[in-house]
C-alpha cells in the first residue's frame, strides 16, 4: 500500500513507538494533568507539529540516501534495526519508577509540547533508523510513499494521543496505582521492538 511493503506492520510499529516513554509523552501527561483534556489536546497537536517537522528532515536524508547511495543505504537498514533492538532491550531491563525529565507550565501548552519534541536530541536519530526499515528500493514511490508514511503516523499520533490524554485525566489521582502497568507495557513494548529488530535484518 502506497509503496509501503508491510502497511500493517508499518502502522503497529508506530503504535509501539508511541508507547516508549519519552519527552513528548511527559509532555502530554503533564499537560494533562495541569489542564485537563484541553491543555492535554493542545499539547498532542504540538507533539505531531514537532514530530512532523523532524519526521520531514529525517526523510529528506532517507531520500537523498536512497537516491545517491543504495549500498550505504542498506547499511543505514542494518544499522536501524540493531538500533531498535538495543532501544527494545534497554525497555526490557529497565528498572521501575523513572522520573518525568518534563516540565509544562500552566499555559501554552501547545507551543510548549512543540518545542519539547523538536529539541529532543534522540528523536531525529529515531526517525533515521525508523524510516529506512519499510522502504523497499524497488517499490516504494518516491515523495508519495514518504508523504503516506508522514501523513500515517500523524493519524496514529493523534488517535493515540488523546486516547492517551482521556484516560490520564479520567484518572489522574490514581496514576501511582499504574506505575506496575506502566513497567509492565514498556517492557512489552521493548520485547516488540527486539522483534521488529530481528525480523527487519532477517528480510
Amino acid at each position: 500500500m502506497f509503496g509501503i511493503p508491510d502497511y500493517s506492520a508499518f502502522c503497529l510499529a508506530v503504535l509501539v513507538f508511541l508507547a516508549l516513554p519519552g519527552p513528548g509523552t511527559f509532555a502530554l501527561l503533564n499537560s494533562t494533568g495541569a489542564g485537563g483534556f484541553r491543555a492535554g489536546a493542545g499539547a498532542t497537536l504540538g507533539v505531531i507539529a514537532g514530530d512532523q517537522v523532524l519526521l520531514w528532515l529525517a526523510v529528506a536524508g532517507v531520500a537523498a540516501l536512497l537516491a545517491a547511495y543504495p549500498l550505504a543505504f542498506r547499511i543505514v537498514q542494518y544499522g536501524g534495526a540493531a538500533y531498535l533492538a538495543w532501544i527494545g532491550l534497554h525497555l526490557l531491563f529497565a528498572k521501575p519508577g523513572a522520573r518525568s525529565p518534563v516540565r509544562i507550565e500552566p499555559r501554552h501548552y501547545m507551543k510548549q509540547a512543540f518545542f519539547i519534541t523538536l529539541l529532543n536530541p534522540k528523536a531525529i536519530i529515531f526517525y533515521m533508523a525508523f524510516f529506512p526499515l519499510f522502504i523497499d528500493p524497488a517499490t516504494h514511490l518516491g515523495w508519495p510513499t514518504f508523504a503516506a508514511m508522514a501523513v500515517t503516523i500523524a493519524a496514529i499520533t493523534a488517535a493515540y494521543c488523546l486516547t492517551l490524554c482521556a484516560f490520564a485525566n479520567a484518572v489522574a489521582s490514581k496514576v501511582k496505582a499504574h506505575q506496575r502497568f506502566t513497567a509492565w507495557l514498556s517492557r512489552l513494548a521493548g520485547v516488540f521492538l527486539i522483534g521488529f529488530g530481528i525480523r527487519l535484518i532477517r528480510n
